[in-house]
């Protein structure tokens, strides 16, 4: 009886290993096959459909899905989803609730661990080409997240579930002791962003892999890679109605799933404001939920990279380059804001600015281009009025880039931005595009300048510093204690990798419930002890009641 609830053997010593990176150089297998791909995708788009139950369904309501680095570029039509689809959805998991959480945990982690084996196998071309086209990824970025990220999401949260279910408390010979791991009772509310195909992947099969049922609102910019992981679900032998596709309008779909009484939980990656109004909405619906729902979100960011007087520039340059322009610094752990020492501030922004005129934007169809498009015009357009007011304030200048066109695409130069107010705009708030805001800080007060980092936006989600004495390390270790969920040391602030640094910030970035981690697995169970007595009393009377 006991196995059905535990596995009933010890957990691997090990986690899996994270799947290999692909280089893609030219003329390599990987190169050509997707190349392939690519040609394969654009001459087919698809009319992509919910999937409720198991079922496609068609609204009829149809979106086109354009290429952001090519506004002429239709890469297939979407169904959208709205309050009817939300209830249906829900009334679908709730459906497939009860045999989902009777499923042995074997069982439900061999779907998922099929889902990597899968990706490995060859989906990671549909994975890596929907993620470029759609979401304008270059070719390492895209294999770095929907393909390599997302297999070990599918590999290694069964691993770390193993553990978390082998964590059991003491018996003995007079009594047996328990602890079942539930699922939530209900469904889980996912809600994924665009800029990570494996965030999607990870947001929905998460809790599913603990027994959960799932309704998931993928973002509408990136529906074209998230159909595929949809695709794959199913490929993969997952039960109807146990991950729920649900793509549409946010605003409908989440009111009413959200009046539901048997939501159960959010999953949530995106916007700080948004995952602010999510927390509301179930504070004032409290009353009517079955239990407390489980809220879990990763928000925004204000991420920095501090370099220490005694820093190795090349390093620290190289990482700046990358943690703030990668895939157009649409991370919410790209750099965004540098603290440089005064005295060494010459030195490093003539190698910085350097370095970035050698890197190329463009279609990420070209290889060779280091940036692409930012994903739609509505992000063109907040990120070029930070980069206006920039410009027009008196405390900042514009060392690099500062342009943007959209006659083809969304696309915005590389921006560097030096400032003599560390409060200035660009350097507290979140733009959420390839823009770094620099700040010169007085190498003879380190302990002000770390304060200037900690206070100096409402976020704690990563960080970096680079340094070269250990003693300045833990220096800086001690004073950005609190400042960052994921710390860098002479590293750049982005790249987390699943089963090694576990992700997630706190402050206004979030929940830091850890994805990649079994601090993230466990908020999906609601924990049951049992407690079987092998010899039980006969007789109430306690020793001490005798006279």
């Amino acid at each position: 009886m006991y196995d059905s609830l535990i596995l009933g053997a010890e957990p691997s010593p090990a986690l899996p290993p994270n799947e290999p990176v692909k280089a893609y150089a030219p003329g390599s297998p990987e190169r050509l096959a997707l190349e392939a791909e690519l040609k394969s995708m654009m001459a087919n788009p698809p009319e992509i459909p919910l999937v409720i139950g198991g079922k496609e369904v068609r609204t009829g309501r149809l979106r086109d899905i354009r290429a952001p680095f090519d506004h002429s570029l239709v890469l297939g039509r979407w169904h959208e989803a709205g309050a009817a689809e939300a209830a249906m959805a829900a009334d679908a998991a709730a459906k497939a609730a009860t045999d989902w959480a009777r499923t042995p945990y074997r069982e439900r982690a061999a779907v998922f661990r099929k889902a990597a084996a899968l990706i490995s196998g060859g989906w990671w071309k549909k994975l890596a080409a929907a993620s470029i086209l759609g979401q304008s990824k270059n070719y390492h970025q895209a294999e770095i997240d929907a393909v390599c990220e997302t297999a070990d999401f599918f590999r290694i949260n069964p691993a770390l579930a193993e553990r978390l279910y082998a964590e059991q408390p003491r018996s003995d010979e007079f009594e047996t002791n328990i602890m079942d791991y539930r699922p939530l009772e209900g469904f889980v509310y996912a809600v994924s962003p665009f800029n990570f195909t494996a965030i999607a992947a990870n947001l929905p099969s998460a809790p599913a892999l603990m027994g959960n049922v799932v309704v998931w609102k993928p973002a509408s910019t990136s529906v074209l890679s998230n159909w595929y992981l949809a695709q794959l679900y199913r490929e993969a032998g997952l039960p109807p109605g146990v991950i729920n596709f649900l793509p549409g309008a946010s605003r409908d779909i989440t009111a009413a799933l959200m009046a539901r009484p048997d939501l159960a939980g959010i999953h949530f990656t995106g916007s700080t404001a948004v995952f602010n109004s999510l927390w509301k909405t179930a504070a004032e619906n409290l009353s009517s939920y079955r239990a407390y729902p489980r809220i879990v979100g990763e928000t925004g960011g204000k991420d920095f990279v501090f370099v220490h007087p005694d820093a190795d520039l090349e390093a620290a340059v190289t990482a700046c380059v990358r943690g703030a322009f990668e895939y157009q610094g649409q991370k919410c752990s790209a750099a965004s804001r540098l603290y440089l020492p005064r005295s060494r501030k010459k030195e490093f922004m003539d190698r910085f600015l350097a370095e970035l005129k050698a890197v190329k934007m463009g279609s990420p169809l070209d290889p060779s281009n280091f940036v692409n498009a930012v994903i739609d015009k509505g992000a063109f357009d907040t990120i070029g009025a930070y980069v206006d007011r920039a410009k027009a304030n008196p405390s900042c200048s514009i060392m690099a880039g500062g342009s943007r066109d959209s006659s083809t695409g969304w696309f915005v130069e590389p921006t560097v931005i030096m400032t003599e107010d560390p409060r200035a705009e660009p350097m507290v708030e979140e733009i959420f595009g390839p823009v770094l805001t620099a700040y010169a800080y007085d190498d003879s007060d380190l302990d002000a300048a770390y304060r200037l980092v900690d206070q100096g936006a409402p976020y704690a989600l990563t960080g970096a510093v680079f340094a070269r004495e250990r003693a300045d390390i833990d220096h800086a270790l001690v004073a950005l204690r609190n400042a960052a969920g994921n710390f860098y040391i002479n590293d750049k602030p982005t790249g987390a990798v699943v089963g090694r640094q576990p992700f997630g910030g706190a402050r206004a970035s979030g929940t830091n419930d850890k994805a990649g981690s079994f601090l993230n697995l466990v908020r999906w169970t609601s924990p049951r002890a049992i407690k079987e007595n092998m010899a039980p009393p006969r007789d109430w009377r306690y020793p001490f009641l005798g006279t």
